[in-house]
């Protein structure tokens, strides 16, 4: 109570929480992209987003620490992640993409928990971070402050989520992908190749979860256990938007940014997560009684 008091005591105050609650769900909108294009195309929920974002993470991290400005590593951690995803999903996920979604979430849930022995293995359990070296802007006389990475951030959502539209309305590719979408079976029937749709769906979401990753290695820190609540977020994202509409998992993804930035500062910061879970919960049962209405009105 006394800081929900404290939040009408000082206006200032709420227009901080604000711009960073969006400002950090422009991160978490990249991620939601690619799960919100793997599961339209494909009929996957992908377990394992979260640590394709931790392992973009760490391609920035030791990219700044072999001395190139971690900003650069943004493209170049989407590129090695993009690679990376084709060959995940030529190794593995092509044998799950026909079966029915509960053994896709299994399959992804089995290589969530590989991928974070793997990085614990290899890279070891310590927090690093990639320093950005942006400083912070002042606002109103100084009482409200903004990170220069989360701006980067926000800018890089527009671009990304600009950039998709673009390639899924005017590439080849894109077209393909979109016509697999709505109907894998007829755009067989009319010579396209799925399976190599399907390759380079998931090697795009990889690839928008590897820039994702270095930005949250600037913005925050990277370890290999950090993927799970980068999962949960886009799978909120996505089923309160939808599947096929980016602006929709845009606008979602900075709603749940803010108020999850106002909620860790009115419960505290320790009931930050169960909140988001708790959110989840609430998503989910109403997404549950508003597919019973439509089937009623169906009927």
């Amino acid at each position: 109570m006394n800081n929900l008091q404290l939040l009408f005591g000082a206006p200032e105050l709420s227009v901080q929480l604000l711009l960073d609650g969006i400002l950090i769900g422009a991160i978490y909108v990249l991620p939601a992209y690619g799960m919100a294009l793997v599961w339209g195309v494909m009929n996957l929920i992908n377990i394992a987003q979260g640590e394709l974002v931790m392992l973009g993470g760490y391609v920035a991290f030791f990219l700044y620490a072999a001395g190139i400005h971690p900003l650069f590593g943004i493209p170049l951690a989407a590129l090695l992640m993009f690679l990376f995803g084709w060959a995940l999903y030529r190794s593995v996920i092509f044998r799950v993409v026909d079966q029915d979604l509960f053994t896709s979430i299994l399959a992804t849930f089995g290589l969530s928990i590989l991928l974070q022995q793997l990085a614990n293995g290899l890279f070891g359990a310590n927090v690093r971070t990639a320093e950005s070296g942006f400083g912070t802007l002042l606002l109103f006389g100084g009482l409200v402050t903004v990170a220069e990475i989360k701006l980067v951030s926000f800018v890089a959502a527009l671009v990304v989520g600009t950039a998709l539209m673009w390639f899924l309305k005017r590439s080849r590719m894109g077209q393909a992908i979109r016509a697999t979408a709505q109907n894998a079976r007829a755009a067989r029937i009319m010579g396209v190749d799925t399976d190599a749709v399907y390759a380079w769906t998931f090697g795009i979401n990889a690839a928008i979860c590897g820039a994702a990753g270095a930005l949250v290695a600037m913005t925050w820190v990277v370890h290999p256990y950090l993927g799970l609540p980068y999962t949960v977020r886009s799978f909120m994202i996505v089923i309160l938007a939808g599947l096929g509409n980016v602006m929709a998992v845009f606008v979602a993804a900075l709603g749940l940014g803010a108020a999850e930035n106002f909620a860790g500062f009115i419960l505290g910061a320790q009931y930050q997560a169960a909140f988001v879970f708790g959110l989840l919960v609430v998503i989910l049962v109403w997404r549950r009684f508003s597919l019973g209405r439509k089937r009623k009105v169906l009927r």
